[in-house]
C-alpha cells in the first residue's frame, strides 16, 4: 500500500506537471487509446522521458493497469533502481538474455492475462534523437501469442530534443504525440511487422516535421 501511495504521488506531483506542463504535449488521437486492458502501447524510443510521457497520457486512476516493459539487466542492475523501477514506475521485467526454451516475455504474458496494459519500445534501446529506426521482430512474437490482445502504435516527436541519450539535462521542448488505430496479429511475422513499419511511418509523416540536425 505505501509503495502504490509513492506511485501515485510520483506520477500526480511530479511527472503529470513534468510532461503536460514543463514540456507540453500536443497529443493527435487520443480517442484512439486503449480505455482497458489487455492492451499494448509500441512506440519510438529517443528518450528516458519516452515512458513518462506514455502513462501520462492515461488519467491517474488507471495508473495500477500501465506497465512498461523494461530490460531487467539495466532497471534491477542494483536494489536501489530496482525498487524504484518495480514499485513506482511499474516495470514489467524483460529478460535480454535468456537460455534456451525460456521466453523473455514470459512476465509480459502474465501481466497481460491480468488485464494490464504494457509500454513496450520495439528498437529495443533508445535511438539517436529524432530518428526512428526499425523495429525488432520481438514485437510479433509477442503479438502472435497475444493474438486477441489490440496493439496500439504511438509516434513521439520531440523528446529526443528535451531528453536525449546520454544527456542529463531536460530541455523543455515541446512534443507531440501521434497515436494509432490498433493493430492486432494476423498472417505472418513479415506480414505483420510490415503492417506496424507502415502504421508507425503514417504518424510521422502526418506532423510533416523537418529533420532534426
Amino acid at each position: 500500500m505505501f509503495n502504490r501511495i509513492l506511485r501515485w504521488l510520483f506520477f500526480g506531483l511530479i511527472v503529470r506537471p513534468l510532461t503536460l506542463i514543463i514540456i507540453g504535449l500536443n497529443i493527435r488521437h487520443i480517442e484512439l487509446l486503449p480505455k482497458n486492458g489487455p492492451a499494448i502501447l509500441v512506440a519510438n524510443h529517443n528518450s528516458h522521458l519516452d515512458t513518462l510521457v506514455l502513462m501520462s497520457l492515461f488519467q491517474l486512476k488507471q495508473l495500477p493497469q500501465i506497465h512498461p516493459v523494461a530490460a531487467a539487466d539495466y532497471f534491477l542492475s542494483n536494489r536501489l533502481l530496482a525498487w524504484f523501477a518495480l514499485s513506482i514506475i511499474g516495470i514489467v521485467p524483460l529478460a535480454r538474455k535468456v537460455q534456451a526454451h525460456s521466453d523473455p516475455f514470459a512476465d509480459a504474458y502474465t501481466a497481460l492475462s491480468q488485464g494490464k496494459i504494457l509500454i513496450l519500445f520495439p528498437e529495443g534501446t533508445r535511438g539517436q534523437p529524432e530518428q526512428m529506426n526499425h523495429f525488432k521482430n520481438g514485437i510479433a512474437r509477442l503479438a502472435k501469442n497475444s493474438a486477441d490482445v489490440p496493439i496500439t502504435p504511438i509516434f513521439l516527436h520531440g523528446l529526443g530534443k528535451s531528453l536525449p541519450k546520454g544527456e542529463t539535462i531536460l530541455v523543455p521542448f515541446f512534443c507531440d504525440v501521434f497515436v494509432g488505430e490498433p493493430l492486432r496479429w494476423e498472417a505472418d511475422k513479415k506480414h505483420y511487422m510490415q503492417k506496424l513499419d507502415l502504421a508507425m511511418n503514417k504518424l510521422a509523416n502526418e506532423g510533416n516535421f523537418s529533420s532534426w540536425e
